[in-house]
């Protein structure tokens, strides 16, 4: 209850830092503060963490540099003078959100809790602020901005909080109101999860339509929490809340749980848990879950292992290829990057076409589903077959287009259900196709769309997905209106190596790496997606841990990404990979120079609200 993001933590030698972002891991939870890393030595175990207030404790003083512009309480800088399909006067189209020069004042100046002003007089909240190159991107509380008015060549002004009246304590009300369910199994108890703090209510229209993240919940013994995730799980629906894991002794089922709105003014009051009058509620258009507080998760990696040994087909798991270990799902959870790409093989899924799905090795995947969720790992399911099966073409007359529609229908029924599904991967890396993939990924699609209405569907394109390419080879991809329809939640997966033959295979190892790169060889796909109005994703990226200059192309792609709200998973995690130069996991156990990037990128705050750009 204590340590939530915003609130400020003072470490034992005495400095005051501002939480970021708090995640539960079973037992423990890792909180991640501002600023440059912490030396365990001087404030590690067996010393201790003090949740401070404002008027206690004083930050230590840190040396600013001259601002533009300072007078009292105030400090101004110039509005960045672009204007493009994101900005306008450098002021963001789609929410209220400005580019100002990355200089040491500013960057001093602007950050997350402090209020400026605009030029039409009106005072925000600054929420994300994120560093790009030389430019920083400020984002602020409220709805998107006019730039023909507040734009540049207007200022934006930082002003102290000090003044004015104080502030009003916002009143309650209850919206909506729900029964939790009755059901108790080793994840739940009386309808409530026992690993975190969420609960299970059914998911009429109503409930779809209150219990949204960012409301607040109001429990049964009076306590109020804000709804971090909620998310559709057949008729019932999961809502998972900030805090410490509940107790379903005390609060859950028969007891209920309501959604209460805030309004300023008035005293904070105690409304009796009633139910709101019936209204007909439209039936929501279908929308993909939530992911994690509302936003898309835009960090994660790809955990190998599944999709090994794909010249010994089906094989023998434990010898030819394996899933990975719970192990792997909480060391990523922990380390930040709770999105996982899973790669598996249509041969040991389905051995004989046109069947019934392999039970053991179903049993295998729906294992690796369940240690995802004990760690609120969110897993896209990847065939990673390059269009082939046991060396066959897809559309052959060996096997025909229909057999891989069907077989992903058998797996979508088999998983439609589980939490930790964020979507399907339908082919990695298709080529040399016969100009047959966007008729096979249409009925892919729609094969999954008869049995999951609501999750993402990743669709990758021909020439091994290339970014670079991506145009040039993959226009007849959206030929049909159904592949271009937002409904049907469709994301559209490229891969990208900054290696001079794009493979990935990187046998230079003396091959030095302009610092863009990386942007500039996943553009031609995002500019492909800008023009068509369609989602993005890079499904496998990866650098050597040899190249240093690699590693700096990899944080400015990374950096581009996350302006353009497009998830990527690194290539390769996961078990089996020896001393791979690309992997995160070496026998070795060696600290791996990637990883560090992939984390900085992972914990920076984003404002995005789905997968981009669309």
């Amino acid at each position: 209850a204590a340590f939530k993001a915003g609130a400020s933590v003072q470490l034992a030698d005495g400095q005051v830092r501002t939480i970021d972002r708090v995640q539960v891991v079973g037992a423990n939870m890792s909180v991640f503060l501002n600023g440059a890393t912490v030396d365990g030595n001087k404030v590690g175990a067996p010393r201790s963490v003090s949740i401070v207030g404002a008027s206690t404790v004083s930050p230590t003083p840190v040396p600013t540099p001259a601002p533009e512009q300072s007078t009292g309480n105030s400090y101004a800088t110039s509005i960045n003078a672009f204007t493009n399909t994101d900005w306008l006067n450098g002021v963001w189209r789609k929410s209220a959100g400005f580019s100002i020069a990355a200089t040491e004042g500013n960057k001093a100046a602007f950050k997350v809790g402090v209020s400026v002003k605009l030029a039409d007089g009106q005072v925000r909240k600054v929420t994300v602020v994120q560093v790009v190159g030389s430019n920083m991107s400020i984002f602020l509380d409220g709805a998107a901005v006019n730039g023909s008015v507040v734009g540049a060549p207007n200022k934006l002004t930082l002003v102290s909080g000090t003044g004015g009246a104080a502030p009003t304590v916002p009143s309650q009300t209850t919206v909506a109101t729900s029964n939790l369910n009755n059901f108790t199994n080793t994840d739940w108890l009386n309808g409530v999860f026992r690993a975190s703090a969420g609960f299970s209510i059914q998911a009429t229209a109503a409930n779809v339509v209150a219990f949204k993240a960012g409301a607040s919940v109001k429990l049964a013994d009076g306590q109020v929490r804000k709804i971090l995730r909620a998310q559709i799980v057949g008729s019932n629906m999961s809502v998972f809340l900030d805090g410490a894991t509940l107790n379903g002794n005390s609060l859950g089922y028969p007891k209920t749980v309501s959604v209460v709105s805030e309004s300023g003014g008035g005293t904070p009051s105690s409304p009796a848990l009633t139910t709101p009058p019936v209204t007909t509620q439209p039936t929501p258009a279908p929308s993909a879950p939530d992911t994690t507080n509302g936003k898309p998760l835009l960090v994660g990696v790809n955990l190998s292992g599944a999709g090994f040994g794909p010249s010994v087909v089906p094989g023998k798991h434990g010898t030819n290829y394996t899933y990975p270990a719970e192990s792997y799902y909480k060391k990523y959870a922990d380390l930040g990057m709770p999105l996982v790409r899973l790669p598996f093989l249509w041969e040991r899924i389905q051995p004989k076409l046109n069947t019934p799905l392999n039970a053991e090795e179903l049993a295998r995947l729906k294992q690796s589903l369940d240690f995802a969720h004990k760690h609120n790992v969110k897993v896209i399911l990847d065939l990673h077959n390059y269009y082939r099966y046991f060396g066959k073409l897809i559309g052959s007359n060996e096997v025909p287009i229909g057999s891989f529609a069907a077989v992903w229908k058998q797996i979508a029924q088999q998983v439609v259900n589980h939490p930790a599904v964020e979507g399907y991967g339908l082919m990695n890396e298709p080529y040399s196709t016969n100009g047959l993939w966007p008729q096979a990924a249409l009925a892919a699609a729609q094969a999954i769309r008869t049995v999951d209405s609501k999750r993402w569907i990743y669709v990758a394109g021909d020439r091994w997905s290339s970014a670079y390419h991506w145009p040039h080879y993959n226009s007849q991809l959206i030929t049909n209106p159904w592949m271009r329809d937002p409904k049907n939640n469709l994301v559209y997966e490229a891969h990208m190596y900054v290696d001079k033959d794009f493979s990935g295979n990187y046998f230079d190892k003396n091959e030095k790496f302009d610092p863009m790169i990386g942007v500039n060889r996943v553009k031609p796909f995002v500019d492909w997606l800008k023009q068509n109005k369609l989602r993005g994703y890079i499904g496998e990226h990866g650098v050597p841990d040899f190249s240093p200059s690699a590693i700096v192309a990899t944080d400015n792609l990374l950096a581009y990404l996350r302006q353009n709200c497009i998830p990527s998973t690194y290539w390769a995690a996961g078990p089996w990979w020896g001393e791979y130069a690309l992997s995160l996991d070496v026998t070795s156990g060696k600290q791996r120079p990637q990883l560090p990037v992939l984390q900085k990128h992972a914990k920076t705050a984003h404002s995005c609200s789905s997968i981009g750009p669309l």
